[in-house]
């Protein structure tokens, strides 16, 4: 048995639809099972459906 053949791949669960994925570095959009998505999870970002809980952070020029 070579020593390729006794590594284990770690599998997590794609954080939108929860299927499994292969953390490896040969799967091209993990965390995420698709390119679909790691899309869908980005458009939740951009309309502020997620967020990370913090203070809210302002430009200088924002304050005037």
């Amino acid at each position: 048995m070579s020593t390729s053949d006794k590594v284990k791949h770690m599998i997590v669960s794609c954080p939108t639809c929860q299927g499994q994925v292969v953390w490896d570095s040969l799967q091209k959009y993990r965390p995420f099972c698709s390119e679909r998505c790691k899309l869908i999870d980005l458009g939740e970002w951009a309309a502020d459906e997620k967020i990370i809980p913090g203070e809210p952070v302002y430009l200088d020029s924002e304050i005037d």
